[in-house]
């Protein structure tokens, strides 16, 4: 069977979650690579594998040694100075209102979607998938890791209130790491890599400028890993992913993971944050 993904997102495999309005049981069986390794066994949502089965043990308690192991997703990676450089390549604001997209992808939608519908400008964010092919966004197969595709944001925002370049300075500064190569956190996997989705050559050329900018700055310690490549089509996801932030603030990967990076856009950019 394909490798399992790493992962850890609060409806890991044998926990209950509503999909499309209902309730469903999962478990996958266990592959060889997790039976008797613990530090599988615990990213992928600590199974207690048993051979010939695929039980699978969870805890909410999982998610505190998750975030001591690894770290909440959250957590940007450290940076060199307190303030975050305002891109030096960007589109002017424009004189009318109207409409442009962007697709990014960094990590787990939950998170990247709630930081976008809290941003000054932003018509909407829906979550979904991009990469891949039409059949195969979906959630249980992008979470194998082999798809192509990595769960995105399409980010639709209103340029005479914000620019591409902001939207993406938000992306870099609070939304994820950059620096994570195909994880964010806990999540682990292609999926979850850091990547700028362009429509056009003028989002290619801001993208590409503001990271050669951010590494001539050396905001990072470590060099900034984002893919920049063409859109081929968004996705998007369940209806069961859609606002989950919104509605699930009791969760524990949410709480360490996601919440935090709500509190850092309020911090860092309090002009372009905003209530629901």
């Amino acid at each position: 069977m394909p490798q399992l993904s790493r992962r850890f997102h609060g409806e890991f495999p044998g926990s209950v979650k509503k999909e499309r309005g209902r309730e469903s049981q999962q478990c996958f069986p266990a592959s060889k690579e997790s039976q008797g390794n613990w530090g599988s066994q615990t990213v992928r949502g600590v199974r207690e594998m048993i051979k010939g089965h695929g039980l699978c043990v969870a805890t909410i308690a999982v998610a505190g040694v998750m975030a001591v192991l690894f770290g909440p997703s959250g957590a940007i990676a450290a940076r060199t100075n307190s303030t975050f450089p305002i891109p030096a390549v960007d589109e002017p604001v424009a004189a009318t209102r109207s409409q442009e997209v962007a697709v990014l992808s960094g990590g787990c939608f939950w998170g990247m979607q709630a930081v976008y519908q809290h941003t000054r400008g932003v018509v909407s964010a829906t979550s979904g998938y991009s990469g891949g092919e039409a059949e195969t966004a979906h959630y249980e197969l992008v979470g194998r890791g082999d798809t192509g595709h990595a769960e995105s944001v399409k980010v639709v925002f209103d340029p005479s209130q914000i620019t591409y370049g902001q939207v993406l300075m938000i992306f870099f500064s609070v939304a994820h790491n950059p620096t994570e190569l195909d994880k964010q956190g806990p999540d682990w996997g292609p999926q979850y890599r850091s990547a700028v989705f362009f429509s056009n050559e003028e989002q290619k050329r801001i993208a590409q400028a503001y990271v050669a900018q951010l590494d001539a700055a050396k905001v990072f310690p470590q060099k900034i890993v984002t893919q920049i490549v063409p859109l081929k089509a968004f996705y998007p996801a369940e209806g069961y992913h859609q606002d989950y932030l919104k509605h699930h603030l009791d969760s524990p990967y949410i709480q360490i993971n996601d919440l935090p990076k709500i509190a850092d856009l309020k911090k860092q950019f309090p002009r372009l944050y905003r209530e629901y």
